[in-house]
């Protein structure tokens, strides 16, 4: 591929216009694996950043599979309390990464609605299905007091 002066460098038009790309081995590519294509569809997506949650927020996550209760008891740091599925069956400390859409691209500290979660724990790495809901508990439905 030749660089032209209108593009940058591997930036094809079928990438340009939102088109399904293929790589070297001729595979097709869908557009939201590609940088270009999940920074668009991520900027579409409800959700929220880990670092505008209060102290001690827990987040109540739906996946296609799971229901998620998540604590936040730090923000910014990416260090959360976990418990939901069968690899977290009880409260657990764990790193959230952010969110997916299954591949390489991460949208860092995000939750986001329509991608996968991705944590980190003793356990090694969980990718969740993907995200229906996320809502916010109100502090008084917590049990307490803290």
């Amino acid at each position: 591929m030749t660089q032209s002066a209108d593009r940058p460098f591997g930036v094809t038009d079928s990438v340009r216009r939102g088109r399904p790309r293929r790589d070297d081995s001729g595979i097709l590519v869908p557009r939201r694996c590609t940088l270009d294509g999940f920074t668009a569809e991520v900027k579409h997506t409800e959700g929220l950043y880990l670092r505008d949650l209060d102290p001690i927020t827990t987040l109540r996550v739906q996946t296609l599979n799971t229901l998620y209760e998540i604590t936040v008891p730090r923000p910014p740091r990416a260090v959360v309390l976990v418990r939901g599925g069968r690899f977290f069956p009880e409260l657990t400390e764990a790193s959230f990464g952010g969110s997916s859409f299954g591949g390489s691209c991460l949208k860092l500290a995000w939750f986001g609605v329509g991608l996968h979660m991705e944590f980190h724990y003793s356990g090694g790495w969980i990718i969740t299905s993907r995200v229906r809901s996320i809502d916010v508990l109100d502090a008084a439905s917590l049990p307490g007091p803290f």
